[in-house]
């Protein structure tokens, strides 16, 4: 409730000092009645403290029971953020996981960087490169010696399910998401439908809020409502016809990757790899690209010095800033109409004008600098900050006029583009042969070995926001769009989500409070999915949404109801076989398993394309060797049962939806 109340209260500051928003007008009334126990008058014993304890106040509020049951919770905390931090600090404070077999895990793969440290207040300066999950858990500490906590740094995800397995999920009691992508919430969404796991997910962007708790066999899941997909940029707007320097931003980042990270991971992989040309020969039009780069990086244009490095940036300039936009324009002048007679350049569509270098403009400067400092570092060689010398010597390259090709055809539109690049795969094979002829042999360049950059934001000596900037800008002046700050590049390019304390804060307090409804048992009532906007002091509830229910007739006409959580319970034993399985559904629902699966693999099916003989084999296996035998996986005969889908029909042949099948590797109960 504290975290709640500080992060309005904390907004509300902002807004006196700022003049931005509006500030609260009379009242903000916000209750949370509702995690109270329902029996506070029966017993008040269970209230009474001694008064030497930091708990005093919750078992007050609450009761020792929930208190009890609070400081020997097991959570999964992925995410160790803005969000993150903040849940951290809550759980330190009410006492979550402060006895055995309480505990907590947290993950997180990032490190720490300096623009961190606004709002992830469990980070420090000295801090900075530290794993986050190590450094929040150390910090927390320091709040609450008692805590239970271990620090994980991997990614949540199937490359993580040996260490994340049945037996980690199986044992847990809540798992609570501070994650900034929807993939990894569905993941998560996915895996404690699985298990059957609560989880509490929290989200903000700016002073806009928002929690959901998700509740095995109570609650939809996280996947079962979504908003729709974020708008990506067209290909057509980003190549020729940007009108908004988010795109010019864009179009920037594209180049900075594959100018610095794509082209020098091809080098390398050509060098160590000898059947790199191979596998990229499946697609022509990747081939070709993947040859043009080799023979850009390895051929004529190899930088032996920082010379040789401005010299490749003035050209880069020429080529991007004055040569494509004068073939763009005399491919599509600005008189040019469509085929009703309008103008083309009509509407966001503006017509573009070449750029022609000047030595003594500081933007011109700015990107020579930053793209020569950063091709010198692919290459391993020493680079300068030297404006002056960078001046010199970009003044002293000799260009040829460029002359547009007035033949050449310009796409329009996505579609217009996806063809012309199909059209130009043929004949493509003669040109694909002649760049394989012109790479110099892996064997003459042992050992050498470039070095691919990872855009990262925080530097402000690395010169990737520099460039990026400074190629945004040329591109908009292209355009005749209005430039951006590094500032504002460094949040467009770096897909900086806009993150205020007060509204993590808020977020924190509000799925806290969920916590005290689960470990009492609460129905679903009780519960309460939150939105806010702090800017207007709007906070808002409603109660979860149940799942959806399929129903199906059984054996004897019994109904069946099932929602997304429920499974086909069967503890016929870890050596039941395939056989005795599907005996198992004839005798007691009435239902013929005519295709099974496990994952990805098809273990059975009485349909044409899987052999008789082959079923009649895995018929008689059990179902734990059926798996190994068939997906391949090494089966954990520790793990508490295998997942199954199961395709049935019943006695008339009609095809019936289930549930999954959840088969127990615990001894045989006759009563499942």
């Amino acid at each position: 409730m504290a975290a709640v109340i500080g992060g309005i209260a904390g907004q509300e500051v902002l807004k006196a000092v700022s003049g931005k928003f509006t500030p609260i007008k009379q009242h903000l009334y916000f209750s949370a009645a509702k995690c109270l126990p329902p029996d506070t008058a029966k017993d008040l014993s269970t209230y009474a403290t001694k008064g030497d304890s930091r708990y005093d106040d919750y078992v007050a509020t609450f009761g020792k029971a929930v208190q009890e049951k609070i400081s020997k919770m097991k959570l999964f905390i992925v995410g160790a953020g803005a969000i993150g931090c903040e849940m951290l600090k809550n759980c330190a404070t009410m006492g979550i996981s402060t006895q055995p077999p309480g505990q907590i895990v947290v993950t997180d793969m990032d490190a720490i960087e300096r623009s961190n440290l606004n709002r992830q207040f469990l980070f420090r300066p000295k801090d900075v490169g530290s794993l986050k999950s190590e450094a929040a858990s150390a910090s927390v500490m320091q709040i609450n010696s008692s805590l239970r906590i271990t620090p994980h740094s991997h990614r949540v995800g199937e490359d993580s399910e040996n260490i994340y397995n049945g037996a980690f999920w199986n044992n847990l009691d809540l798992v609570i998401t501070a994650l900034d992508n929807v993939q990894a919430r569905l993941y998560l969404d996915n895996r404690c439908i699985y298990f059957s796991k609560p989880m509490f997910d929290s989200g903000t962007l700016g002073t806009k809020g928002n929690t959901q708790v998700v509740l095995p066999r109570l609650t939809e899941s996280y996947g079962s409502s979504q908003d729709p997909p974020e708008e990506s940029i067209p290909l057509c707007t980003l190549h020729n016809f940007p009108y908004k320097i988010e795109h010019t931003i864009q179009w920037a980042r594209d180049k900075f990757g594959g100018l610095f990270k794509v082209a020098p991971e091809e080098v390398n992989s050509y060098l160590t790899d000898p059947n790199h040309l191979e596998k990229v020969a499946g697609d022509a039009t990747t081939e070709l690209k993947t040859l043009e780069l080799l023979k850009a990086s390895l051929g004529g244009d190899k930088p032996l010095s920082f010379e040789d490095c401005i010299g490749w940036a003035r050209r880069t300039f020429e080529d991007e800033f004055h040569n494509k936009i004068l073939q763009l324009i005399t491919a599509l002048p600005p008189d040019q109409v469509d085929a009703e007679g309008n103008p083309f350049w009509t509407g966001h569509k503006r017509p573009p004008a070449p750029l022609k270098f000047s030595p003594d403009d500081p933007l011109h400067i700015e990107f020579i600098l930053a793209a020569a400092n950063l091709r010198a570092h692919v290459y391993g060689l020493k680079g300068s900050s030297d404006r002056k010398f960078v001046k010199t010597e970009a003044s002293k390259v000799k260009l040829s006029e460029f002359q547009p090709d007035k033949s050449k055809k310009v796409a329009k539109t996505d579609e217009e583009m996806k063809t012309m690049m199909e059209q130009e795969l043929h004949g493509l094979d003669q040109k694909i042969e002649s760049l394989k002829s012109s790479l110099p042999k892996p064997s003459s360049l042992t050992g050498y070995r470039l070095t691919p950059l990872d855009f990262e934001k925080d530097d402000p000596t690395n010169f990737h926001i520099d460039f990026v900037t400074a190629c945004s800008n040329l591109r908009a002046a292209n355009y005749k769009i209005k430039p951006a700050s590094k500032h504002q590049t460094k949040q467009i390019a770096g897909k900086i989500i806009p993150a205020i304390a007060t509204t993590t804060a808020l977020v924190a307090g509000l799925v806290c409070l969920e916590v005290y409804k689960l470990v009492q048992e609460m129905p679903i009532e009780a519960y309460s999915n939150t939105y806010a906007n702090l800017a207007i002091a709007h906070v808002t509830g409603s109660e979860p949404m149940p799942p959806a229910k399929n129903a199906v007739r059984l054996k004897g006409d019994k109904k069946f109801e099932f929602s997304l959580w429920d499974r086909m319970e069967v503890k016929l034993g870890p050596q039941a076989t395939l056989q005795q399985l599907k005996d198992h559904f004839e005798e007691k629902y009435g239902l013929e398993i005519v295709m099974l699966s496990y994952g990805k693999a098809l273990l059975f099916s009485q349909y044409g394309f899987m052999a008789k003989k082959k079923n009649k084999v895995r018929l008689k296996l059990a179902m734990p060797e059926l798996v190994e035998t068939v997906a391949k996986v090494k089966v954990d005969r520790a793990a508490a049962f295998l997942m199954f889908e199961a395709m049935v029909t019943t006695v008339e042949g009609d095809d019936v939806d289930i549930p999954s099948v959840r088969f127990w590797m615990t001894p045989a109960d006759e009563s499942c």
